[in-house]
């Protein structure tokens, strides 16, 4: 049966599919620091405000992704959560890629944006391999970069953030920056960009979580998502006063 066709009986037969979207956390045992569970949680219910069923699905090192993957969301970790997902990760880069090159939306924070590139050195020197679907590397460096962090995106406007990393990452051609970089560190000392972006991937060091303080993103992560398995996304959901206080009380704090 097609895709197409196996969708449309699903949705007869139950009409709930008709609006579900499978958001699977990858390794949120191993890669869940500083806030990363909190883009799940602010996600899901973004997704439910926008009319949509999220069901979340939690993929840890030899879990089987689910049959529907609409939206991949993962966070960051120590070096040693690196070392043990990274393994897993190998051994399934051929279907996280196919998911990439065929659209689906996925963000990536931190340790989980150095493993979707190239490579991640670390400080110690050890090479983990990445699984190259943002063009991007990294190595393990001597300054940490922490604090509030500000974001201009031509996309997004503008995006708030809380970074925590000693990560320096350099961009190839095949990603572009999330974003320039107004108040922090960023990618590293010296470049003035922050994350990176190929297709609807995702790549970002900004904690935080980022997705309560950034309903743009959600809103472009549920929206593709939503083109791609219903084939439409009529946006429903608004941005609360409270949403904006969190940003404008993000920005005045000190690093």
């Amino acid at each position: 049966m097609e895709a197409t066709e196996r969708l449309v009986a699903e949705a007869a037969a139950d009409p709930a599919a008709a609006r579900e979207l499978v958001i699977v956390s990858l390794y949120p045992r191993d890669m869940n620091i500083y806030g990363d569970r909190g883009n799940v949680l602010a996600l899901a219910r973004r997704a439910r405000a926008h009319g949509f069923a999220p069901r979340v699905v939690e993929v840890n090192p030899g879990d089987p992704l689910p049959e529907h993957v609409d939206i991949v969301i993962g966070g960051g970790g120590q070096d040693s959560g690196q070392g043990r997902v990274a393994v897993d990760l190998a051994a399934r880069a051929d279907g996280i890629r196919a998911l990439a090159e065929d659209g689906t939306p996925m963000l990536l924070v931190c340790g989980l944006y150095q493993l979707f590139g190239h490579r991640f050195i670390t400080h110690t020197g050890e090479e983990l391999a990445g699984i190259g679907v943002l063009d991007v590397e990294t190595r393990g460096g001597s300054e940490r970069m922490i604090g509030n962090i500000v974001l201009d995106s031509d996309e997004f406007g503008e995006i708030i953030g809380y970074e925590n990393h000693s990560g320096v990452t350099t961009l190839g051609p095949g990603s572009r920056p999330l974003g320039r970089v107004l108040q922090g560190a960023g990618n590293n000392p010296s470049d003035g960009v922050e994350g990176a972006r190929t297709g609807n991937v995702i790549g970002s060091y900004l904690h935080g979580s980022l997705l309560p303080k950034n309903p743009a993103i959600s809103d472009f992560l549920i929206g593709e998502a939503a083109r791609r398995r219903h084939g439409a996304f009529e946006p429903r959901a608004e941005t609360g006063e409270t949403v904006l206080r969190a940003r404008e009380s993000a920005k005045r704090r000190p690093r």
